[in-house]
């Protein structure tokens, strides 16, 4: 008897070893470690869609004669392995690749421990190759997710035309996707998925066993089966797909969706295949359903983006993990955990997070990940706490995303230059600062917008290192043109901000 051991990351309808047993005699094992979802403070509803997911995924593979061994609500995955080596002994036990570095090795001694050895096949989740990837980026000080995203496309088609060029003769529409709705743009509804049984048994263990789990529970719309998952993608390619590139950089008060896909959590445990999806979306666009800028920026972030941090996590691991470029020590605010800010970008963005699990990526990246970099804050404290209280975020998705791309940690082998910006960009991107208790366009005193005195800090505190980058030149002239006093007065003033970041 074979056996097929399936991570709550790894709901795939194909899984490689599937093709290798045979459906009659082989068994699923399944395991839910209360361990592992106690790492750190996860969002409750997280927890709640990945371990409802996983139960429904375990009905899914009976229905089609598959005879799974699910162990629920075990203390780790010891406890659940041990409970199921007491019934079965398995000639075989197969895995496919973990997303996450260590994974593999640990799970590995853990069977080990009981005579035992593991397969371990490769993944099915991802359509690029590790190897050469590494092979291309050898004695590289940086890489750039163009490149890689040009070769993607090539390779599977995807926006090509025959003669190999680009569909529309243009890789990259990113430069028309910055625009913002105006104040009287109507948003389409969003599909929401009511818990059933099943996931209102995994809400009561959520309430019972996690109390201090990041967030709330409830109201729960996400989808947690491959049916309800397919349907939300289907919603976005109808309804939203369209203004996705437009409108792809915009904030707007009190809408957590505008026109973004709101499906990363499924695509991120396979109940969704990025490859797939990404054809659906061309496959709208050359029915004349939808505008290239906006097919072309979906289809970046499934088979660009996504495959190009999952490929670097791997590359860096595991120094990546405790890069730090700017040796910054701060703790993280505690409105990051409570949302009680009279910044209103931060804590409308924060209060959207506790409320779903999730925000899309020009919050995460220009007003949570900004403010942290232009504030000092420890990296590692950043990336634990986008990793806990996202509903998508895995450390291979936090650690290129928020050490790499957002914080700079890496010194500069991600993003080509930190992401930072001043009020400006927040006050042009959104509605934020309407109402705001700060004053977008002043820089320093009482009424000021923290991110303004502390950009124009972190500039001048960081010059030894970013000066000598040419993307930043043009910043280090702005500030250096500016009066010398008001100069003086921008510095003293981040300096009395940093020492009230709790207040702010």
């Amino acid at each position: 008897m074979e056996t097929i051991w399936i991570l709550g990351d790894q709901l795939v309808r194909c899984h490689p070893a599937f093709e290798r047993v045979e459906r009659s005699t082989a068994r699923v094992l399944m395991i839910e470690s209360a361990a592992h979802a106690r790492r750190v403070r996860y969002h409750k509803q997280k927890l709640v869609f990945l371990f409802s997911a996983m139960r429904h995924y375990a009905e899914e593979l009976r229905a089609q004669g598959w005879t799974v061994d699910y162990y629920r609500e075990q203390p780790d995955f010891e406890a659940g392995l041990v409970a199921y080596l007491r019934q079965h002994r398995p000639s075989r036990i197969w895995l496919m690749e973990p997303n996450e570095y260590g994974v593999a090795e640990l799970l590995k001694r853990l069977v080990a421990a009981h005579g035992l050895s593991l397969d371990i096949l490769p993944t099915t989740m991802f359509i690029s190759d590790r190897a050469s990837f590494a092979a291309r980026a050898q004695g590289k000080k940086t890489l750039v997710l163009e490149n890689f995203y040009r070769r993607m496309r090539q390779m599977t088609g995807l926006l090509m035309e025959p003669d190999g060029e680009p569909t529309g003769g243009t890789w990259n529409y990113d430069r028309e996707n910055r625009q913002v709705p105006p104040p009287d743009h109507r948003f389409p509804p969003l599909p929401r998925y009511a818990p059933d049984a099943i996931t209102r048994e995994v809400m009561d263990w959520v309430r019972r066993d996690f109390p201090d789990g990041y967030g709330v529970i409830e109201p729960f719309h996400w989808a947690t089966t491959r049916a309800e998952a397919e349907d939300a993608y289907q919603d976005f390619i109808e309804h939203r797909l369209d203004l996705f590139g437009p409108y792809e950089d915009a904030m707007v008060r009190g809408q957590a969706a505008l026109y973004h896909t709101l499906v990363s959590p499924y695509v991120n445990v396979g109940l969704l295949d990025p490859l797939v999806a990404a054809r659906q979306a061309e496959q709208a666009y050359r029915a004349g359903k939808a505008r290239l800028n906006s097919v072309e920026g979906v289809i970046r972030q499934f088979i660009g983006w996504r495959e190009f941090i999952y490929q670097i996590y791997w590359l860096r691991m595991p120094e990546m993990a405790q890069a730090n470029f700017f040796g910054d020590t701060r703790p993280l605010p505690h409105y990051y955990w409570d949302g009680e800010t009279r910044m209103q970008c931060l804590r409308e963005t924060i209060t959207q997070l506790q409320q779903t699990g999730h925000t899309h990526h020009i919050q995460r990246l220009m007003v949570l990940g900004n403010f942290a970099l232009l504030a000092g804050v420890l990296p590692q404290a950043v990336n634990e706490w986008f990793w806990l209280a996202y509903i998508d975020a895995y450390e291979w998705v936090t650690l290129p995303n928020v050490l790499g791309m957002s914080l700079y940690a890496d010194g500069g082998f991600l993003a080509t230059k930190p992401y930072v910006a001043s009020a400006a960009y927040i006050n042009r991107m959104s509605d934020y600062c309407q109402g705001c208790a700060y004053n977008p366009k002043q820089r320093h005193g009482e009424g000021a917008c923290p991110f303004n005195s502390l950009y124009w800090d972190f500039l001048d505190r960081h010059r030894a290192k970013l000066f000598p980058n040419q993307r930043m030149r043009m910043m280090y002239a702005a500030w250096d043109n500016m009066d010398p006093q008001e100069r003086t007065a921008t510095l003293a003033w981040a300096a009395t901000l940093l020492t009230r970041l709790e207040e702010l």
